[in-house]
C-alpha cells in the first residue's frame, strides 16, 4: 500500500466529515455530529481559515485526519498548536499512520517555533492513550476542562449587553 501524509485539500472535504462521523462513532456519539460539508469547506479552506486539517491517504483512499489549529500559551509567550482531533480508521491503524500525522504537526511545530502540541484524550480511551505514550506524549495532571455551550455563551453575552451603560 502507498500511503501519504499531506494538508488537505477543497476535494478532501466530503471524506473528511466522513471521517469525522466514523471518529463520533467510535467515540460513542454517533448522533453528535452536526456539520456538514459546507462548514468544513468555508472553516479549511474560506476567506480566512482558522482551523487546519492534514489527511492520510492510502492508495487514493483518505483513511485519516488531524484537524488542529494554532494557540498561544502566555506563561511561555509562544504559539502551539491545538489537535483538535487524530482519528484513523480502524482498518487502517497499526501501520504508522497516526504517528505519520502527529510526526506533520511536530514538524509544523518545529519549523514555525512553536512550543506546545496538545490535546485531549478521553479517558476510557486507553488505545489512544497507549499509543500517545508511545509517543512521547503525557497527561497533563490538575487539570479540568470547562465549557460554555452555545446556550451558555448566548446567556453570557445577553447578560452583558444588559448590563453594557455604552448600549
Amino acid at each position: 500500500m502507498v500511503a501519504e501524509v499531506r494538508p488537505a485539500q477543497p476535494g478532501d472535504v466530503a471524506e473528511i466529515l466522513r471521517l469525522v462521523r466514523e471518529l463520533a462513532a467510535y467515540e460513542r456519539a454517533p448522533g453528535e455530529v452536526r456539520a456538514v460539508e459546507a462548514d468544513f469547506s468555508v472553516a479549511l479552506f474560506g476567506a480566512d481559515p482558522l482551523v487546519y486539517c492534514h489527511v492520510a491517504e492510502e492508495d487514493g483512499q483518505l483513511v485519516g485526519f488531524a484537524l488542529w489549529y494554532v494557540t498561544f500559551s502566555t506563561w511561555l509567550g509562544r504559539h502551539g498548536i491545538w489537535l483538535e482531533d487524530l482519528f484513523v480508521a480502524p482498518e487502517a491503524r497499526g501501520r504508522g499512520l497516526g504517528r505519520d500525522l502527529l510526526s506533520a504537526l511536530a514538524g509544523i511545530c518545529v519549523e514555525r517555533g512553536y512550543h506546545r502540541l496538545e490535546w485531549w484524550v478521553l479517558d476510557w480511551n486507553e488505545p489512544a492513550q497507549h499509543f500517545y505514550r508511545s509517543v512521547g506524549a503525557h497527561p497533563q495532571e490538575g487539570w479540568t476542562v470547562w465549557r460554555l455551550d452555545q446556550a451558555g455563551v448566548q446567556r453570557l453575552a445577553l447578560a452583558r449587553a444588559a448590563n453594557d451603560p455604552s448600549g
